[in-house]
């Protein structure tokens, strides 16, 4: 890896060459391999081999891919295959700089806690007000705070009326709509409904199948089953069973 054009887009982190079974390692337990889509292409076996060299040396064992073809999303595809079967995790980059920005902020990464990268959320009352309200679809944070303003708590406004909203700046019909549906429509949908409806009555009337595209299935045969009581038996003396099958 001494000419990789990638070892000049690796800036503010510490570079120290040795002897490794990775091209790049970037902490104690994760090791990183390189590949060219370009190169991958006139030696499709030299990656195999480098996976396989890897055996169970890092934790994390990365495959960082250059794509520097134009046609790279079929050879991408079957690397992806190669990577989840050996459980190595795949990352594509388009050019030498992302893909040194990536070499970089892994090895600044080293010793971060994951909750680092963790969402944080404020445990306030107004933050989950806000959280929650911004999770329906259409509704921002200016319009949280209206409604804070308008109805003080997240009860009153989900008691609010669609008149009551339509009212306040910023709300129009679709985004009223979607308040409501939030508020007042059934989480069950109606296919979950009808399921539960004839699970609990067994003798309520099958539900159309037209519609659903499946055909009802045809009534059985009947069988006539005759028992001879009086005729000739087994030499155990065991009785002999005439079945008739009628198709009609």
């Amino acid at each position: 890896q001494r000419g990789n054009l990638v070892l000049e887009c690796i800036r503010n982190v510490g570079k120290e060459f040795g002897e490794i079974v990775a091209d790049y390692q970037v902490g104690r337990t994760t090791g990183i391999l390189f590949l060219s889509l370009r190169y991958h292409r006139l030696h499709p076996e030299y990656i195999h081999t480098r996976i396989e060299k890897l055996g169970i040396s890092y934790n994390l064992r990365i495959l960082l891919i250059l794509s520097d073809i134009s046609d790279h999303r079929d050879v991408i595809r079957e690397l992806t295959k190669t990577c989840v079967i050996n459980n190595v995790t795949i990352i594509v980059a388009f050019s030498f700089e992302e893909a040194g920005h990536y070499l970089t902020t892994f090895k600044q990464f080293e010793h971060k806690p994951p909750d680092m990268i963790k969402e944080r959320v404020d445990k306030d009352y107004s933050s989950i007000l806000r959280s929650s309200l911004t999770s329906i679809n259409k509704v921002n944070k200016t319009d949280v705070e209206t409604l804070r303003t308008s109805f003080g708590s997240f009860s009153g406004v989900a008691k609010a009326t669609t008149e009551q909203l339509q009212n306040l700046p910023g709300f129009g019909q679709v985004k009223v709509k979607n308040m409501k549906n939030a508020f007042e429509k059934p989480i069950r949908n109606n296919a979950t409904m009808t399921l539960s409806h004839y699970a609990s009555n067994p003798k309520a009337p099958a539900a159309p199948t037209e519609q659903s595209g499946f055909r009802a299935r045809e009534t059985s045969p009947v069988w006539d089953i005759e028992l001879d009581v009086d005729g000739p038996g087994d030499k155990d003396g065991s009785s002999v069973f005439d079945i008739e099958l009628d198709l009609n």
